[in-house]
């Protein structure tokens, strides 16, 4: 009968290995457990690998076979595997299973061999005496005991091992469904920013259309009377459209708006919102500028040197507003405004060329 320090370690070692999560755990255990209650010179811990009995651990006085492996055939823990039951052996070389050879260097004279799980063991555990010793019931008992809940920690690990597998995996599926669903978003994202680009451009001239020079405008000059500044609107017609439409054909006359549109583009800063409005009006609004007389003087010396230095002919009609401070001015008042201007800046010209 087990003794109250007995069961006391023997509890104690169900304790730990339910608690063990690795099988270097449950060897530290077992090895240490197995000699405790045994009161044996030495343990070891056997795993069956295949047709070997892998000897992975021990706690001995003198080294055993930590690390090695022997067929099952030609080992006591592998016939206690083969058997699926314990042995006792008081002397090793009374025993013809034993294979003495193995024996000799080490101190064994005696030894318990118990399963772990008898139903298709997957191990052993030995404890050894370095002098002729025969085990008792209780010592067996207690061995096997051991072996038994060893084996469900084992058991338990293989399922931990398992289910933190499919943890992994479940959850390297989220991550790429979560990845596949972040392209997914930016693509969308991406090409509503291209839908939202496209409809505020102008297709022809690559600048903004109405929408979006309605937009951007309103916003910057907002800004302006925020910082007390104040903005500059040119209105823009490019004369002889409709002339050269009708004479040399529209390939002629997109021509003569992308010559417009790119004109204004490289005279203008980024920060000045340059749109078509349509047909052949154009608008920029300007912020940060000096004056409106400089403004128009480097938009007419910019015509001048494009028809000197492409030879295509280029005739703007323009007209300009100024924003005030007054927070109730909108942007119409000034679109009309500056129409207004440019409608005038048209009759001048042509009144000009009859008078000539």
């Amino acid at each position: 009968m087990a003794t109250d320090k007995q069961a006391y370690r023997l509890i104690r070692a169900v304790q730990e290995l339910s608690m063990a999560r690795d099988a270097d755990r449950v060897a530290a255990i077992v090895r240490q457990a197995a000699r405790g209650l045994t009161g044996a010179d030495g343990a070891t811990f056997v795993l069956r690998d295949g047709d070997c009995c892998f000897y992975r651990d021990e706690d001995a006085i003198s080294p055993l076979w930590k690390g090695k492996r022997f067929p099952m055939s030609l080992c006591i823990s592998g016939w206690v595997m083969l058997n699926r039951r314990a042995t006792v052996i008081p002397d090793i070389y009374q025993d013809p299973r034993i294979p003495h050879e193995a024996y000799r260097p080490t101190f064994v004279k005696s030894l318990v061999m118990v399963p772990i799980r008898i139903q298709e063991p997957i191990g052993a555990i030995g404890t050894y005496w370095a002098w002729p010793h025969r085990a008792n019931d209780t010592q067996v008992e207690l061995l096997q005991a051991l072996a038994d809940s060893t084996s469900i920690a084992l058991e338990n690990i293989q399922l931990y091992a398992e289910l933190e597998r499919r943890v992994e995996e479940r959850t390297a599926q989220l991550a790429e469904t979560n990845r596949q669903l972040q392209r997914e978003m930016h693509e969308r994202e991406r090409i509503a920013a291209e839908v939202r680009q496209l409809s505020l451009t102008d297709e022809l001239t690559g600048l903004r259309n109405r929408r979006g020079f309605l937009l951007l405008a309103e916003r910057e000059l907002m800004a302006a009377r925020r910082r007390k500044g104040r903005c500059l609107l040119l209105y823009i017609d490019l004369d002889y459209l409709k002339q050269t439409n009708d004479r040399f054909g529209h390939a002629a006359g997109d021509g003569m708006l992308v010559d417009a549109a790119q004109l204004l583009r490289s005279l203008f800063r980024s920060t000045d919102v340059v749109a078509r409005l349509g047909g052949d009006e154009f608008v920029v609004l300007v912020g940060d500028y000096n004056s409106s007389e400089e403004v128009l003087s480097r938009l007419q010396a910019a015509v001048a040197g494009f028809r000197r230095s492409t030879g295509r002919p280029l005739s703007l009609s323009v007209g300009i507003a100024e924003s005030s401070l007054r927070a109730d001015e909108g942007l119409d008042e000034l679109l009309v405004q500056a129409d207004a201007a440019m409608y005038a800046d048209k009759c001048s010209r042509r009144q000009l060329a009859t008078a000539s």
